[in-house]
């Protein structure tokens, strides 16, 4: 993380974080002010990460300090060998979490406390810790890849090995969502209400794409069970914005010389926070709308603007700036050509795609997203927004440009884009200092390799780009800013876009 203007303390003995070490910590530290003894659980979420300890988690806490509601504490869970990595790090210390909101203007620390077990990384133990009768909502961050999603159709991939395992083997699952379908058969089972099965991952409709991939699947195993899932399990859509870095040596660091504070798995993130959701929840909620949390009656349209305007423009400036020699999402977005490349993106072809909103001022909102954007003291690095294209550029960018295309308007700034990511693909594949973290890694470098002959065979992956690999305006677009990047160097070639 990069050093800021603000004045460095002595380093000090540290004290490793626990429930009986909280009274010990520095006064500059916010520690939970309720009795974590009396929390009982309300909530199982699968995929304690980063992102939900500064957002879901941040909220809970939030509101666990009025004093309100705390029978609905969180339970963690996981399936992944990253999940049991995770638990092992927060079961010493309580469950209890650091995040640290890096403002330029002061850094603030805070204990988050609301979460208060974690499963073991085991099918059996989850099935059996969602059959809880407290729990009654299930929370998802399993990234916008975890929901098995065929690019082509838009809709549940039947076909993904996982899923064809899963229904081969239904008696043991090894998916969340296999787990989910075993839960909610034995709820019904013992005649237990159903609980809500809440996404909070960055997708359109997130809780209809929740609802497409438990009934898809609760279709191949057991047709009863996916009419009675139909009928009885709410899946509500919601928005969820927070920038939140990687945790690293840099972060455990700054937590144990700033703050005094041992912690194995600490999470910073910028002091900015939204969280938008429909009010459905059959088996009630707790009172979020009291720290900050909306309720809408449809999610939609504030959905859209996130993922296109500010997860659109951390694509639209990851490869560039990755291509241009930038580490930091600061540091591009001091550099003219990466920030106006963003801004003119944005301006002439996502915006007009953006639904106007009530009470909302979009330029405002653009604005305050480059603002977020440039935050020096946030340290968020160019590799974490590169990482995954292969699932994020279907969902935040190939949308905008069908968008466009159907209106039959210019993408010539977006093929732009998805050019610079093939450009980037190709880069790591020559040896340079690019290595690309991605589960489709081996053929998006083929591909980009074969596209340095013809830019057509970066497109020939229909699980990504879908009917858009057919799509003549689209396939003329992206050649021609492909060709001009294997011609001329990056930093010509976005100059000249921002002078045309």
């Amino acid at each position: 993380m990069p050093d800021t203007h603000l004045p460095q303390p002595p380093e000090a003995a540290t004290t490793a974080l626990r429930t009986e070490t909280l009274a010990m910590l520095p006064t500059s530290v916010t520690t939970p002010g309720y009795d974590r003894r009396a929390l009982t659980p309300g909530v199982l979420h699968v995929g304690v990460g980063n992102f939900h300890r500064a957002h879901q988690a941040s909220y809970f806490h939030r509101l666990f300090e009025l004093g309100e509601d705390l029978d609905w504490a969180i339970v963690g869970a996981g399936m992944m060998h990253f999940d049991e990595a995770m638990r092992d790090r927060l079961a010493p210390q309580d469950w209890l979490t650091t995040v640290v909101e890096l403002d330029p203007e002061g850094y603030r620390a805070s204990v988050i406390g609301s979460m208060i077990d974690f499963i073991a990384i085991d099918p059996g133990a989850l099935v059996e810790a969602m059959q809880d009768p407290q729990i009654r909502i299930v929370s998802l961050t399993v990234t916008e890849g975890g929901y098995f999603l065929s690019a082509e159709t838009g809709g549940f991939d039947r076909t993904h090995p996982a899923i064809v395992r899963e229904v081969g083997a239904s008696h043991s699952p090894q998916t969340v969502f296999g787990v989910i379908l075993a839960a909610l058969k034995a709820r019904r089972a013992r005649g237990l209400a159903p609980f809500t099965i809440m996404s909070c991952d960055n997708l359109p409709e997130n809780g209809h794409v929740a609802r497409a991939t438990v009934l898809g699947l609760a279709r191949l195993i057991d047709p009863e069970l996916a009419d009675w899932i139909a009928e009885t399990v709410a899946f509500p859509n919601s928005m969820v914005d927070c920038i939140t870095p990687a945790t690293g040596a840099r972060e455990i660091d700054l937590v144990r010389t700033r703050f005094s504070i041992a912690d194995a798995a600490p999470v910073v993130c910028e002091p900015f926070r939204q969280w938008v959701m429909e009010d459905n929840f059959p088996q009630g909620r707790p009172a979020l709308e009291k720290v900050g949390v909306q309720f809408v009656r449809d999610v939609a349209p504030y959905e859209l603007m996130k993922l296109r305007i500010l997860n659109g423009g951390h694509a639209a400036i990851a490869y560039s700036s990755a291509l241009l020699g930038h580490h930091y999402v600061h540091d591009a977005m001091a550099d003219p050509l990466i920030s106006g490349f963003l801004a003119k993106l944005t301006a002439e072809e996502i915006l007009p795609t953006v639904p106007v909103i009530e009470g909302v001022s979009l330029t405002d909102y653009i604005a305050l997203v480059a603002k977020r954007f440039s935050n020096s003291a946030l340290g968020d690095t160019i590799p974490r927004l590169c990482l995954d294209g292969s699932n994020r550029q279907p969902k935040f960018i190939l949308p905008t440009i069908a968008a466009r295309l159907d209106s039959g308007q210019s993408i010539d700034g977006l093929a732009l884009e998805v050019a610079l990511w093939a450009h980037y693909c190709a880069a790591a594949q020559d040896g340079s200092a690019i290595a690309i973290d991605d589960p489709n890694a081996a053929r998006l470098m083929e591909r980009a390799v074969a596209a340095r002959a013809d830019p057509r065979e970066f497109l020939a992956m229909p699980d990504i780009f879908g009917a858009l690999a057919e799509t003549g305006a689209f396939v003329d677009a992206f050649t021609a800013a492909l060709r001009r990047l294997q011609q001329d160097p990056t930093r010509k070639v976005i100059g000249d876009y921002l002078a045309d």
